[in-house]
């Protein structure tokens, strides 16, 4: 506390540090400081806080007196000044009190925590010496821990063997027990007579038989003597065979009883019988015994049911789709069946699992095997079975459908649950022996349903032929009528047997290297149906035109025979020209439906066939293919030049009987002169424009290009060796000119160039008939390229002797 101090009017100031603790306000200290000196501070204060003020109050702080005279707001200010003085220098010695009463502190706290460091110290280097003890006394208490485990497992370990100390002396007195007489168990303890514990009857005489089926030797080790072992041998041996008939007794007696409570349908005493008979061969015998006690395994009727379900009454001409109605059905039955047995077997058998396993192989080896057995009676190669009673085929597609069906059936009886079996495994095997001969009996069938179709259309062919025999009977001039055209339709048929055939290659076959080999052979069975069909197609479409070339052969006469002959020859010759044109047609037809099965044919292969075949078999079968196609390429070329044979055979007959001397040397008796073709011209392109008009429809892309090319060539020189016969008149010139352009036009609808080319140089060349005798030479300067021809043509100008145009070529020809 400061002491007081004071100006002559001041009252005493008292500053403590308790007025700066806790809350402080400056507010509240000045008031206090100021309140005994200035009392009416606080009214003009509590008057100003209520906003109203008294009418002598102005606005800059001053009071007007009476006189007017203004007076200062705070007449103490002296006072107060002082008293403010006085506090700031008791604040002054506040501080610096405080200010050394922090020093003395700051100075203690630095005492007092070295000290508390050093405590810190010591007492980590305790904690440090704790913890080392206590890791020794988790040691100790481990070691002690594990020791007392050891102790523990001994104690355990000897009341196990006293446990089984006491149940081997008590096995050895039962032992003794069935170490009477052999046969006789009537002198056996209560125990194995009781029913009430039969299943701790058959526990002690399982224990019993493993004990006595050891090695007799190893019993007699104990025994002090040689006669000794050989005693306990002996009795071992009577033991044995007692034991064995009493556990046959019993496992009998157990079994009996499991039948009549599964005739009551009572699982309890079933399960309890069940649970015994697994100390039996783990209770094989009582699996057994109850799957092979099913109803569906011992009732004769069931399998009766299940063929006539199948078969019906038709059998096996039921057809593939019926009997895959029946079989599913069938299926259903057996799967619904399974599934109620394997509720039994679950509430009933400690191994559900096994018992599962033993049911569903004896349902697909007896109740499915038997219905496959008289489903699929595997038909002979060596005699197939009549096409009218479904052939090969209908054994392919009983085996698909069979096939099918029982893998459903297999994964649904694996679904239901049975055990470790594999019954899709086991399915597999039940069609084994047809799996392995299935690649020889698919090709089999199908090249049985080609020979039918054969031997079908072969009759057709043959009512056809004898239909018309009278027809042909009375004309002399008509040829055979033509076989059976080649029909996309059958083309399509075979493709479709294919496909068919290719579903069950992929159905039988797992693997991929046996389903690329099944798919290759089975598509070389159409590749060699479709060549043989197309090819044999072909020739006998070539067979037509060989007869009708045969027929124009047959009436070629000589120069030198009656006009009456020569009519008759010639009506004749017409014939076999109608004839010819059919022919043409009909094989132009051949090849177009040959195209179009070709693109059947390899547009299977692209849809179906290329999909299952892995790339080296893919290149294989793309091959064969090739050679296929080529095969009916070939046979299409040599009727195409036939066709053309045919063609120019009668083009050079209408040539030889249209045109006339006269059309080439008409006189020159000042008429304008004739710029119409020929009547032979005429004919000709009217005959070339009706029968092309089913190759142009036919033919496509190459083959149509080299067939025109072909004929125009022919064409061509078959004109200019007609030609060659006659002799040209300037006039006759311009006509053969106009035929050349009529040709032309007509040769230009093949799109061949140099056909087009051919036949405007032979334009060129008909000008040699037309120009003057001098202006021969004019035609070699401009296209040499026809000189040769020009000079033959030159030759048979009417005035070639008369003009003496040889001389003149000769003297061209010299200083050419």
């Amino acid at each position: 506390m400061a002491s007081p101090k004071a100006s002559s009017a001041t009252l005493p100031l008292i500053l403590d540090i308790e007025d700066f603790k806790g809350d402080f306000s400056f507010d509240a200290l000045f008031g206090s400081l100021v309140n005994e000196l200035l009392p009416s501070f606080q009214e003009d204060d509590a008057d100003a806080a209520d906003g109203t003020g008294g009418p002598d109050s102005l606005p800059n702080g001053n009071l007007r007196g009476a006189q007017g005279t203004g007076t200062p707001m705070f007449p103490a200010v002296e006072e107060l000044l002082a008293l403010f003085k006085d506090s700031c220098k008791e604040l002054v010695d506040l501080r610096q009190q405080i200010d050394g009463r922090l020093q003395n502190l700051k100075k203690e706290v630095e005492v007092q925590d070295a000290k508390h460091r050093k405590t810190l110290a010591e007492l980590e280097k305790g904690v440090d010496g704790l913890h080392q003890s206590f890791q020794r006394l988790d040691s100790r208490i481990s070691s002690v821990g594990q020791t007392a485990a050891k102790i523990g497992d001994h104690l355990q370990s000897a009341d196990s063997q006293r446990k089984t100390a006491s149940q081997t002396i008590e096995l050895i007195k039962y032992l003794m027990e069935f170490n009477s007489s052999p046969g006789d168990l009537m002198e056996l303890s209560s125990l194995f007579s009781d029913d009430s514990r039969v299943a701790e009857a058959a526990s002690i005489a399982q224990k019993l038989r493993s004990f006595a089926e050891e090695d007799g030797g190893t019993h007699g080790i104990n025994m002090p003597t040689a006669v000794g072992a050989a005693n306990a041998s002996r009795g071992l041996e009577v033991a044995v065979a007692n034991l064995q008939d009493y556990c046959n007794e019993l496992e009998n007696r157990l079994l009996s009883r499991f039948d009549a409570a599964s005739q009551r349908r009572e699982l309890s005493t079933m399960a309890e019988c069940a649970k015994i008979l697994s100390q039996f061969n783990r209770g094989t015998s009582a699996m057994q015994h109850y799957v092979a006690s099913r109803p569906m395994f011992i009732d004769v009727e069931v399998m009766n049911t299940d063929i006539n379900l199948v078969l019906g009454d038709q059998g096996l001409q039921a057809g593939p789709s019926n009997i895959a109605r029946g079989l599913s059905t069938l299926y259903k039955e057996i799967t619904d069946t399974v599934k109620k047995e394997a509720a039994t077997v679950m509430a009933v058998f400690p191994s559900p699992n096994d018992v599962m396993s033993i049911l569903v192989q004896r349902v697909l080896e007896q109740r499915v095997s038997a219905i496959l057995d008289r489903l699929l009676e595997k038909p002979s190669l060596v005699s197939l079975p009549s096409v009218n009673q479904g052939g090969l085929l209908l054994y392919l597609r009983l085996f698909a459908v069979a096939y099918e069906k029982t893998e459903e059936l297999a994964k649904e009886l694996q679904s239901v649950g049975c055990g470790d079996l594999d019954a899709e495994g086991l399915t597999e095997s039940l069609f084994l022996s047809h799996k392995d001969e299935y690649p020889e009996y698919e090709q089999a069938s199908l090249n049985q349903l080609y020979q039918s179709k054969m031997e079908e259309l072969r009759a057709e062919a043959a009512q056809q032929q004898s239909e018309s025999t009278g027809a042909v009977a009375r004309s002399k001039t008509a040829i055979s009528p033509s076989s059976q055209q080649i029909s996309v339709t059958i083309v399509t048929e075979f493709v479709r047997w294919n496909e068919e055939a290719i579903t069950r290659c992929t159905l039988f076959s797992s693997q991929p290297a046996t389903l690329a080999s099944n798919v290759r052979s089975v598509f070389a069975c159409l590749l060699r149906q479709v060549s043989q069909y197309l090819t044999d197609g072909l020739e006998r479409a070539r067979e037509s035109l060989n007869e009708a070339a045969a027929l124009r052969d047959r009436f070629v006469i000589g120069a030198s025979v009656s006009r009456r002959v020569a009519a008759a020859a010639a009506s004749a010759a017409e014939a076999a020209a109608a004839a010819g044109e059919s022919s043409f047609r009909s094989f132009m037809i051949a090849v177009q439906r040959c195209a179009s099965s070709v693109a059947i044919l390899q547009q299977y292969f692209s849809n179906t066939i290329s999909r299952l075949l892995p790339p080296d078999a893919h290149a294989a079968s793309l091959e064969e293919m090739g050679t296929a196609v080529s095969s009916v390429e070939s046979a299409a070329q040599k009727g195409l030049q036939q066709c053309i044979d045919t063609v120019m055979a009668e083009v050079e007959r209408l040539l030889s009987s249209e045109q006339k001397t006269t059309d080439y040397r008409t006189p020159d008796d000042g008429n304008a002169p004739d710029h119409r073709p020929t009547n032979a011209c005429i004919r000709v392109v009217a005959y070339l424009s009706r029968v092309l008009e089913s190759a142009f429809s036919a033919l496509e892309g190459l083959n149509k290009q080299s067939f025109l090319t072909d004929l125009g060539n022919r064409l061509h020189k078959g004109l200019t060796n007609h030609w060659m016969k006659f002799t040209f008149s300037p006039s006759g010139g311009l006509r053969l000119k106009r035929d050349i352009t009529e040709y032309g036009e007509f040769v230009r609808s093949f799109s061949a160039p140099s056909i087009d080319e051919k036949f405007e140089l032979l334009g060129i060349v008909a000008n040699a008939f037309i120009v003057a005798p001098e202006s021969l030479a004019s035609l070699f300067e401009g296209t040499p390229s026809i000189r040769k021809d020009a000079l033959r043509f030159i030759q048979l100008r009417d005035d070639f002797k008369t003009a003496k145009i040889a001389s003149m070529l000769n003297s061209f020809m010299s200083d050419s």
